[in-house]
């Protein structure tokens, strides 16, 4: 019985994560870690590296489907893949010579930021039937592409732009891009997604309708190395992370299904204070605050 638990309970937990990352776009470590650390009671160091090796699983279906969608930049995801698995491996390393309570305060902080982000969002965005669509920069500041693409899949053909061919230096852009969502990768767990894809935007001028896919590309480059890494320290908690990703990946099909009966506002408002409060309680709970 408890064995069932204990295997169970993790799949539970990623159908939940899953749900929600179908829902809202958006997901992935912002939720493991703090999932990982509070509910399981995994060390941070082990809490961050298990949400890392998660990512990969979980990433690898949407991949393959924007893809075949060719709903995304492949040239520009393999560019910013290459340049975060460069540097996920010094944040796996930094996150090692760092204070346990550092490494936590880091995720708190940014798990903390995508939930302002997402809170900024709900407020821009009408209710449903009222005024005018968000701007496609509100959408961009606070789009995450960790579970967006795994989630919810390509958008239909005909809604899709052509992937633009890109310069040298776009794809230089894409590579420095990389290199900073890859240290923070490996430092705290994420993907990376919520950095990617409005830089995508604003640096590379690449299509929403493009970003989130290119971005998983990214994503699942970039977390292999600091896996890889933190496997051989055995910073990995392969049993929890594996259930969850069985969880998660049918959980965001049906979030995904979901999207059209559940108002998107209503939906960021709500996971917005969810984020906010695993943040604080993150925190906290690190420093001993609440017992």
């Amino acid at each position: 019985m408890d064995m069932l638990l204990m295997l169970g309970l993790p799949i539970v937990v990623g159908v939940f994560i899953g749900v929600l990352s179908g829902l809202l776009g958006i997901g992935g470590g912002t939720i493991m870690v703090p999932v990982f650390r509070l509910a399981f009671g995994l060390s941070p160091l082990m809490s961050t590296a298990t949400s890392l090796f998660t990512i990969i699983p979980t990433s690898i279906s949407g991949a393959v489907s924007h893809l075949k969608g060719k709903t995304c930049v492949p040239v520009l995801g393999l560019a910013m893949g290459i340049g975060g698995a460069l540097t996920s491996p010094v944040g796996v390393w930094l996150a090692s010579l760092s204070p346990a309570w550092l490494v936590m305060l880091a995720a708190a902080l940014i798990i903390g930021y995508s939930a302002v982000n997402m809170l900024l969002k709900a407020l821009k965005t009408p209710a449903k039937g009222k005024g005018k669509p968000a701007a496609a920069a509100d959408v961009a500041t606070t789009a995450s592409a960790e579970s967006a693409a795994t989630a919810s899949g390509p958008a239909s053909a005909s809604d899709v732009p052509p992937a633009p061919k890109l310069s040298r230096k776009q794809l230089l852009i894409g590579i420095a891009i990389g290199l900073g969502a890859g240290l923070m990768s490996g430092y705290v767990g994420v993907g990376g997604g919520f950095i990617m894809v409005p830089l995508m935007l604003t640096l590379i001028n690449i299509p929403m309708k493009l970003a989130s896919g290119t971005s998983l590309i990214a994503i699942l480059i970039l977390a292999i190395p600091g896996t890889i890494e933190n496997g051989i320290v055995g910073n990995i908690d392969y049993v929890t992370g594996l259930m969850v990703a069985v969880g998660s990946i049918p959980g965001a099909v049906l979030g995904a299904r979901l999207v059209k009966k559940v108002p998107e506002r209503t939906l960021r408002f709500i996971f917005g204070g969810f984020l906010i409060i695993a943040a604080i309680v993150l925190f906290l709970n690190e420093f001993g605050i609440l017992g």
